[in-house]
């Protein structure tokens, strides 16, 4: 299957389904001397395990707990690929034999069947939200590199079924319910969840990604747009319907004297770019925000077709969040820090000097 690797330098290649014995990935291309262990995996797939939300989680129950098979030695990357592996231990695929041959409204139902003529029926497969494990696993590692490079990365959510938070807190989010950046809202989003859930539906809603500290000068003037690889990295989590970067589609209501980010003593004093111009880093924090599309599994009857092309009524059984977000968040979160590594490194490899902050060449094993 096409289309399971992500980055060039930085490579993640990732495996499983939702229902199979296990999920995993590669990491290739991370320098060697990098602090990494077990545990800090393990404490950015605990943001993202089933149960988290509240009332918004899925009743499946999956410890998550990753293995490093390869690439670690003494607690620090030794450059070569590093293998890892976390178990599924709660399938209940039973939940989705009524559905073995009827597509779900919203899911990927038709268009995989359409594109493979066979699917796996069991939650998806791997069209499932539950392979974003291993990019949370990737997005650790990539985080570890960003760390020793001075860059962090954080992510919360801006807006909950229409509700949106003011960024008050966004530090603190990270110990919040739903990651708010706001202590005020998280009632009214507890109550919405609430509601939404006695009447069998579910809920979107929008999430902040920031990364402090990325230097100057990432990214390509054309094709390989910071904004553009940020765009792609965002789109391509299943939940994801939109993208903005900076003031994104607000820019689109300014005059060019409101929306340009002006300078003093060669420096930014707003930051409506989002942290790039012409596609290229400028030292300003990088800002995007992606829009959750509502979870597709509901309890509400709706029309479909069988794969037969009989029509009929389904409501959708098992056990599924009813909202993308918190889960979500540290999968966003992990895709910004994959791009940003891969971007690292193609810029130490082509301007032959090490940017600001960046480790010497010599020890990255390029």
């Amino acid at each position: 299957m096409s289309g399971s690797t992500f980055g060039r330098m930085f490579r993640l290649t990732t495996f499983g389904e939702s229902h199979g014995p296990a999920l995993g990935g590669v990491v290739d291309g991370c320098p060697s001397g990098i602090e990494l262990s077990e545990e800090d995996i393990q404490r950015e797939l605990d943001k993202r395990k089933p149960g988290q939300g509240g009332l918004a989680a899925t009743a499946r129950k999956e410890a998550d707990r990753v293995r490093i098979l390869s690439g670690v030695f003494e607690g620090r990357t030794t450059g070569t690929p590093i293998g890892f592996m976390v178990e599924n231990t709660d399938q209940r695929s039973h939940d989705y034999s009524e559905i073995m041959h009827v597509w779900r409204p919203g899911h990927a139902d038709y268009t995989f069947d359409r594109k493979f003529g066979f699917r796996d029926y069991r939650g998806g497969g791997r069209s499932s939200g539950r392979e974003t494990v291993s990019r949370v696993a990737g997005g650790a590692i990539a985080q570890q590199f960003l760390a020793a490079q001075g860059v962090t990365v954080r992510a919360y959510t801006v807006e909950l079924g229409g509700i949106r938070a003011d960024v008050v807190d966004p530090e603190g989010a990270q110990d919040r319910p739903f990651f708010s950046p706001d202590p005020d809202v998280i009632s009214g989003w507890e109550s919405l969840v609430h509601d939404v859930k006695s009447d069998g539906d579910t809920l979107g809603g929008i999430v902040q990604i920031e990364a402090l500290g990325v230097p100057a000068g990432l990214g390509e003037p054309v094709f390989d747009k910071l904004d553009a690889l940020l765009a792609y990295a965002l789109m391509s989590v299943g939940a994801v319907k939109g993208v903005e970067i900076g003031s994104g589609f607000g820019a689109a209501r300014m005059r060019g004297s409101e929306n340009n980010d002006p300078m003093r003593e060669n420096a930014f004093v707003s930051n409506h770019a989002g942290g790039i111009l012409g596609g290229i880093s400028n030292g300003m924090p990088v800002v995007a925000r992606a829009a959750i599309k509502p979870i597709p599994s509901i309890a509400k009857e709706q029309t479909t077709t069988t794969r037969q092309g009989e029509e009929r009524t389904i409501r959708i059984g098992g056990r599924h969040d009813i909202c993308a977000i918190p889960r979500v968040v540290p999968v966003l979160k992990s895709m910004v820090c994959l791009v940003l590594a891969d971007l690292m490194l193609m810029q130490a490899r082509q301007t032959l000097s090490p940017l600001s902050g960046l480790m010497e060449l010599d020890e990255f094993d390029l």
